[in-house]
């Protein structure tokens, strides 16, 4: 029965020693030990991240991690399995605390409130809020949305920034983009807000696009990051020398001409102003 008891004890303490060192681990480390690079991204926020009708994941996002993606195998010297996996505004930062996804990779903003809970890579892309509406609706920008019911993402800082700043229009809260513009189409919202580069993907997308009018001056400033677990400075840096080298390189601006050049599904011409913001960014070699 000693023996027993010794083998079990024994058992037990080598597995909170391997629980404590996999706890401890970086996140190169992980993915070294697995094999697998699990990014969390969207299915239903094109041209970003989405399932399309071929049932393919795809997306800017998608893209760009996949460049991250071939950085990891660089860095550690050997072949790196890619995953994605669904990721939402209300699951993105539990996924990355509990280990389930290495990186957000999607239409995440970068604000100070989030960066409490994780870290952001440099900015990879610029829009603001605005508003979706039914052509000929009263509705021309936030100015407009008092008593009237606005749609918006759970989540999300259109749905913060709202609730604080126009606190009389009756908000409601929807999961996700579809359900918030099946809500607008069955015209159970006056208008759904959420960041302009959404909104043309849900309009260039719909049915009839030109029932669909986007509204409004930005109400927000919305810089994309891609979010990773906070103090692993080694990981980061292997995400931001990734996007650095695509800015640089020119990668990035093949994928967005792919996904918002003119003759894209979802036209949204890169600024000069903005461009010259991603540029800055990269530090000298």
């Amino acid at each position: 029965m000693r023996k027993i008891v010794s083998l079990l004890l024994g058992g037990l303490v080598i597995l909170g020693l391997t629980a404590a060192g996999w706890a401890g681990e970086t996140t190169l480390d992980k993915i070294g030990r697995t094999g697998v690079f699990t990014v969390g991204t969207r299915t239903s926020s094109p041209p970003f991240g989405y399932i399309n009708k071929q049932n393919e994941w795809g997306g800017f996002s998608v893209d760009l991690a996949r460049l991250v993606h071939k950085a990891i195998e660089k860095r550690l010297n050997k072949s790196i399995k890619f995953e994605l996996k669904e990721s939402t505004p209300a699951t993105r930062i539990p996924l990355l605390s509990s280990g389930a996804v290495d990186l957000i990779a999607g239409t995440m903003t970068d604000t100070r409130p989030r960066r409490d809970s994780v870290d952001f890579s440099l900015t990879f892309f610029v829009t603001g809020a605005q508003f979706l509406v039914k052509e000929g609706s009263p509705i021309r920008g936030i100015q407009d949305i008092a008593g009237k019911r606005v749609g918006a993402q759970q989540g999300s800082t259109n749905e913060r920034i709202i609730r604080e700043r126009v606190p009389q229009a009756q908000l409601v809260v929807f999961p996700d983009q579809p359900a918030g513009f099946t809500a607008l189409v069955q015209g159970r919202v006056d208008t759904y807000t959420n960041d302009g580069i959404q909104l043309y993907g849900l309009k260039y997308k719909a049915p009839n696009p030109n029932e669909w009018k986007i509204v409004g001056d930005f109400y927000s400033y919305e810089p994309y990051g891609m979010a990773m677990r906070k103090n692993d400075s080694d990981f980061r840096a292997v995400v931001n020398n990734a996007l650095m080298e695509a800015l640089e390189g020119g990668e990035y601006f093949k994928s967005y001409d792919k996904w918002f050049g003119p003759r894209s599904e979802t036209p949204y011409p890169l600024s000069d102003t903005v461009k010259r913001f991603l540029m800055m960014q990269v530090v000298p070699k």
